[in-house]
Parts: structure tokens; C-alpha cells; sequence
């Protein structure tokens, strides 16, 4: 018997795989939109702030990629540990566990 359940990791990654794809999209979107006249009715400052989002978005993303290439993928970049699943369900792009997150922003 075949099961049809995948491995939550695999669930993240295909996750992950088109929030790149989302993203990349809207960036190249945004993009062509600064480069028309009148940006298509955007305001220069919120497309500039747009824009920025999309690029972090994107680079958290494939950083969150390439550490499941690496198989780093849910280990603190801090103190090593074990990001726990739920936090990376939440955040499928989390470099450091709460502890560590909380001392990083803190």
C-alpha cells in the first residue's frame, strides 16, 4: 500500500517552492510597473517600499531553499538547535529558534 502522506519537510519545501515562484513573479510585476510612466498609479515611495519587500522575500526564500539543499534547513543559525516544526510551519523561512530570535531583535 502506497502512502500519500509526504514528510513535512518535503510539505515546506514544495511551500517554499511557490512562494518563490509568487514572489519572483510579483517582483518582475512591480518592476515593469516602476519603469512606466505614471507607474500604473502607484505612488513612487509605496512601490519603492513594494519592491524592497518582494527582494527580501525572495532572497529569505531561496536562502530557506538552499539550507534544504545543504540539509541545514531547521537548525538554528545561532545555537544549533533544532528549529521546532511549528515555528517553521509559521515561518517556512526561520534562520533561528525563538530563544535565539527573541536575543537577535531584543
Amino acid at each position: 500500500m502506497t502512502s500519500t502522506v509526504q514528510n513535512p519537510i518535503e510539505l515546506l519545501r514544495d511551500n517554499l517552492e511557490e512562494q518563490f515562484q509568487r514572489n519572483t513573479d510579483q517582483l518582475a510585476e512591480l518592476t515593469l510597473r516602476s519603469r512606466q510612466p505614471g507607474r500604473s498609479g502607484y505612488d513612487r515611495d509605496a512601490l519603492a517600499a513594494l519592491i524592497a519587500s518582494a527582494r527580501q522575500t525572495v532572497s529569505d526564500t531561496a536562502q530557506a531553499l538552499r539550507r534544504m539543499a545543504e540539509g541545514s534547513y531547521g537548525t538554528c543559525e545561532r545555537c544549533t538547535a533544532d528549529i521546532p516544526l511549528q515555528r517553521l510551519e509559521i515561518l517556512p523561512h526561520a534562520r533561528f529558534c525563538m530563544p535565539c530570535q527573541r536575543a537577535q531583535t531584543g
